[in-house]
């Protein structure tokens, strides 16, 4: 795997709606832009191998970058990947939807739930949003927001941008009743 950088943004929500947030709303991206293993070989029709050689790793190193910038419990959680437009949506999408990924953020983050997702193809500069959802109850409304994020310089033609994101808590002043009450 062949890392041409690391992005870590951290956001922190101290007034929302006039309000202040208490206790203060983080969320924390780590993205990592790769290069992407099968740009240029055109159509490649087993994608296994370079899923089995990049997924885990790559798992590996974002999962724990991420809590740690967090700089506590993770509630809510998302991931990303964002394809060169010598990519196709497919490569990410192998990328991140394997539990040889996603299986390093459950474990740190303690997670029982599916881990939501967002993946395009883009140029660099490429704005995304990365949904979240509580890492243990997807039905909690309050935990459901995403996260925009960009990162200016990619992804290049031939790379991936590869994100996963986790906040302490559920969106600031939420008021929605729990998805129960309709049911």
């Amino acid at each position: 795997m062949n890392v041409r950088k690391l992005v870590t943004v951290v956001e922190e929500t101290r007034l929302e709606g006039g309000r202040e947030v208490d206790p203060v709303a983080r969320v924390a991206v780590v993205a990592a832009v790769i290069e992407n293993p099968w740009a240029g070989a055109g159509f490649v029709e087993d994608l296994a191998p370079g899923i089995e050689a990049n997924a885990s790793e790559l798992g590996a190193l974002l999962a724990p970058r991420v809590l740690e910038a967090l700089g506590g419990t993770a509630e809510a959680y998302g991931k990303a990947g964002i394809v060169g437009l010598d990519g196709e949506v497919e490569h990410a999408s192998a990328l991140i939807h394997t539990l040889k990924f996603g299986d390093h953020f459950r474990k740190a983050a303690q997670a029982t739930t599916l881990l939501p997702a967002v993946e395009k193809r883009g140029r660099a500069g490429t704005t995304f949003d990365i949904p979240l959802k509580h890492v243990t109850d997807a039905t909690i409304r309050s935990h459901h927001q995403s996260v925009e994020v960009q990162v200016p310089d990619a992804p290049h033609a031939g790379e991936i941008v590869v994100a996963l994101a986790a906040a302490t808590r559920g969106r600031p002043q939420q008021r929605l009743a729990p998805l129960s009450s309709e049911q």
